[in-house]
């Protein structure tokens, strides 16, 4: 047998860690909740108040999975091997707009809620 065989067997990236891995579990399990959550409260929260801003939870929501859909493109192209390792951090970046992205719009969902009770007890 060639040597030359050993090294195209060698992952192209090297080998990854335990607590790599770990830590990428650990960003997607959050990120992928968070987003979950937050679709779903876009529609739930359509049905369960008297928003005018409706659509816009709807719309909210979508650019959410867009944004989700394309960081999940740039991790796939990643572990195919397309994408430079330095490209990890701009993946974990990416992963961490997403959950800000997440938390601002579950409150602006929920705020959009408490206005709306406080300004219907208030109108006479």
């Amino acid at each position: 047998m060639d040597g030359g065989y050993e090294v195209l067997d060698r992952p192209l990236f090297g080998v990854s860690t335990r607590r790599g891995r770990l830590c990428n579990l650990i960003v997607g399990t959050i990120t992928s909740v968070l987003v979950a959550g937050t679709v779903i409260m876009s529609v739930i929260s359509l049905t369960s108040r008297n928003c005018e801003l409706g659509a816009n939870n709807i719309l909210f929501g979508v650019c959410i999975v867009v944004v989700c859909i394309s960081l999940l493109i740039l991790i796939y192209w990643y572990r195919e091997g397309d994408v430079d390792p330095k490209f990890k951090k701009l993946i974990y970046f990416n992963s961490a707009s997403v959950v800000m992205l997440c938390i601002c719009a579950n409150s602006y969902f929920f705020s959009c809620h408490k206005l709306n009770s406080i300004g219907n007890n208030t109108v006479t």
